[in-house]
Order: C-alpha cells, then sequence, then structure tokens
C-alpha cells in the first residue's frame, strides 16, 4: 500500500522493514483493543502502531488536559480534543497504514462485554481499581478465547526494574510494579508509566508472533 505525504510517496513496508517480514504479515493480521488511553494507554498505542498493528480499538471517554501532557503521548495542540480523536491522529501521523476505531465510552460491567465480543487482545490501561478489578474478572470468568494484558502500579520516580511482567493465569498477563498507588506516592512522572506501557506492548507482539 502507498500514500502520498507532503509530496512524497510512502509506501507501508518503509515503516515496517525494521520490523521483518515473517513479523510483519502477523502483525498486519492482527487487531488489539485498549482500554483506557491514559499513561499507559497512549503509549501502548503508539507502540504498537509503529510496531505495524493492523487495527487497534482505542476506547475512552475523556478529553485530553494540560495535566495529561506530564506522561501521556498528547501534547499541548490536544488539549480540549477527546483523548481516541487526538490518538487517533497522532497514530495516523506515525502509520498512516493502520487501522484505526474508536470508541468514546466510559466502561462500566453494563458494556464491557459489547466492547470486548470481537476481541482476543485486550491491554487494561485504567487508573480505576475497581473498573480494572472488573475487567480482569468478567474477562477471566466468562472467557476462554481472550487474553487480558493489564498494567499495575508505576507512580512515582523509584526503582524501575522492579517493573515486571508476570503470567498470572492461563489467559491474564500482568505488567508492573504491582506496588506503587499513585494517591500514596509524591509526584507521577512519566518514566515508569512509559516503561510499563513498554511491557504491555511487547507482551502482545510476543503473544501474536507466536500464534
Amino acid at each position: 500500500m502507498i500514500t502520498t505525504l507532503n509530496g512524497f510517496k510512502l509506501d507501508e513496508k518503509m515503516i515496517t522493514e525494521r520490523v521483518g517480514e515473517k513479523y510483519y504479515k502477523k502483525f498486519k493480521s492482527a487487531r488489539v483493543c485498549i482500554l483506557g488511553l491514559g499513561g499507559l494507554g497512549s503509549n501502548i498505542s503508539v507502540y504498537l502502531a509503529r510496531s505495524g498493528l493492523g487495527k487497534l480499538i482505542l476506547v475512552d471517554y475523556d478529553i485530553v488536559e494540560p495535566s495529561n501532557i506530564n506522561r501521556q503521548y498528547y501534547n499541548t495542540s490536544h488539549i480540549g480534543m477527546k483523548k481516541t480523536e487526538a490518538l487517533k491522529n497522532i497514530i495516523n501521523e506515525i502509520n498512516p497504514f493502520v487501522e484505526v476505531e474508536v470508541k468514546n465510552l466510559k466502561i462500566d460491567k453494563n458494556n464491557i462485554n459489547e466492547i470486548i465480543k470481537n476481541e482476543k487482545y485486550v491491554c487494561e490501561a485504567l487508573d480505576d481499581a475497581d473498573t480494572k478489578a472488573m475487567i480482569v474478572g468478567e474477562i477471566l470468568s466468562k472467557y476462554n478465547d481472550k487474553i487480558i494484558i493489564s498494567g499495575s502500579g508505576m507512580a512515582g520516580i523509584e526503582n524501575a526494574n522492579n517493573i515486571l511482567t508476570h503470567k498470572k493465569f492461563k489467559n491474564l498477563y500482568v505488567c508492573g510494579d504491582e506496588e506503587s498507588d499513585f494517591k500514596k506516592v509524591e509526584g507521577m512522572m512519566a518514566p515508569k508509566v512509559c516503561i510499563c506501557a513498554g511491557h504491555q506492548a511487547n507482551v502482545v507482539l510476543k503473544l501474536i508472533k507466536d500464534e
């Protein structure tokens, strides 16, 4: 596929050539749902777009606020935009060959099953502990064919080497230090969140590669 940007003919392979032909074919045929587009979700989305994922389903109801610039993949030009639309624009500028579907929804128990019904890979990237637990519980209790990759912890500026990936059950992976609570930690920093987002994106890519 070829598109033209600023008078330059851009072939999709120019973006994805370093991924490798073998992996590119698998990634291109895959789709991933990302629940929450904050510090984790916005960065996960960008990492997967750079890796040549075929389709990303982005779910969030919020708008970009000035405080989000601290550790989310937005800039000041996005303030006031819906996070879904802002991130869709960002991804299109990074890799216009990724199909992006947006769902402007606040996730709850009444809509989570409808949101994920067609998805095999689900990245949970929310701040609210109760909603995180609900999503994990719904998937683990109702589905054997879906894999959830969840983020936990990462506030503050402590040792980033504590961020790890653990396989908890057959279809649950938890990435993070599993310790930090942002309400108890002074300061909200970008590096640890981006490291954890990298862990989550890496799990997704490895699972797709190994299919």
